[in-house]
């Protein structure tokens, strides 16, 4: 292990100062399966915090920067994408996730979640989602489908991901807005909640709180924290989740409708200052989590492993660490995460991960850019 940690070591500084911005590295799958060798290529460079990311039909992306750019990258061009709407960028807010419809190609609808200030109130943001169409590189048709009331200047904790599932409705993860005692257990309110829409943002009428007076009827989950990865599982098609905890218990969720997953009033963490938040990290009721980190490694973007350009990742779940700057690889059986492995150690704060439809995954870095992960 000390030979194999002292070559990945090396592999790092080879990144660093290789002039087309690309490593090798060797992933050892289990105690018996033979290493995977791969190696990652720089594909965009010159990025700071690169939200989100999709690709268009013609092998083209949009990249959200969280400080309100919408980058175009094509032909190994960036270009400023023009009448990106004015988000509210403060510490964690800003342009944030992207999602196609998934009849992209037959109605052109692009989904986007963003921090806004849509009344002018003065009272700071909360989470917003639109959705829009691009034309002669120009967001139009720019339709808002929810925002999150109140307005708070806190400055964290929006989520937000998008994901369609298997029958076309839209998922968004929204946090608590900081404010844990009072948001995600109730469902009169917004945030610390998973919402479900259909594609025009309207709210399916069988959403498990739609007739309960008083509720916000989007909602389909609530006691959540903060969740900035959401994907669909390649085989049951059920919405898993992560999300942050404070000091300690990250969370893995699969999403069920009504359920409640337990933020605050259960938890595997505590506070930034070591004081408790509760005693309990189970409780009646209460959803326990498929997986939890203590220490947090702070995760943010997922995706599943279905290409079979990564045999040996199959089915695996990736997350990215935004505080330990590295790409996460779980192996999950029967819903469980039984093996976890460190990849692309040093490379920088994981943003997110896409496995594109050219089978290869991209991973974007913050102050880096987005790297396409290419087996040799």
């Amino acid at each position: 292990m000390k030979k194999l940690s002292i070559l990945f070591v090396i592999s790092i500084i080879a990144f660093l100062s290789c002039k087309d911005n690309s490593f090798e590295n060797v992933a050892q799958i289990s105690d018996t399966d033979q290493p995977f060798s791969f190696k990652a290529e720089t594909v965009v460079s010159g990025l700071e915090i690169p939200w989100g990311m999709v690709f268009l039909p013609d092998g083209s992306m949009l990249i959200s920067e969280q400080k309100g750019d919408l980058i175009h990258f094509k032909n190994g061009k960036k270009t400023l994408v023009q009448n990106v709407p004015e988000v509210y960028h403060e510490n964690q807010g800003g342009l944030l996730d992207i999602e196609l419809h998934p009849n992209y190609s037959d109605n052109g609808w692009i989904y986007f979640s963003l921090s806004a200030d849509i009344e002018k109130d003065g009272k700071g943001a909360n989470t917003t989602i639109m959705r829009a169409k691009l034309k002669d590189n120009k967001l139009v048709d720019q339709e808002i489908l929810y925002k999150a009331t109140p307005n708070t200047k806190k400055g964290g904790h929006f989520g937000s991901r998008l994901e369609f599932d298997r029958e076309g409705y839209l998922y968004v993860s929204i946090g608590d807005r900081q404010n844990r005692d009072v948001n995600p257990q109730d469902i009169t309110r917004d945030n610390g909640k998973i919402y479900r829409f259909n594609d025009d943002g309207s709210i399916p009428l069988d959403n498990p709180f739609y007739n309960t007076e008083g509720a916000k009827k989007a909602i389909y989950s609530y006691g959540h924290r903060n969740p900035q990865g959401v994907a669909i599982h390649p085989v049951t098609g059920k919405i898993w989740i992560h999300e942050h905890g404070p000091q300690g218990g990250d969370e893995i969720n699969i999403i069920d409708a009504g359920k409640n997953y337990g933020w605050p009033k259960i938890t595997y963490g505590i506070n930034y200052d070591d004081s408790v938040i509760t005693d309990d990290t189970s409780l009646p009721g209460m959803e326990q989590p498929l997986h939890y980190w203590v220490p947090s490694i702070a995760p943010s973007g997922m995706d599943f492993v279905t290409s079979d350009k990564y045999p040996q990742w199959k089915g695996n779940l990736l997350v990215g660490s935004l505080k330990f700057k590295y790409l996460n690889r779980c192996v999950i059986k029967n819903n469980k995460v039984i093996k976890e492995e460190k990849l692309l150690e040093g490379i920088g704060r994981v943003r997110t991960i896409l496995e594109a439809p050219d089978g290869y995954i991209y991973v974007a870095i913050e102050q880096l850019g987005i790297v396409k992960i290419v087996p040799n």
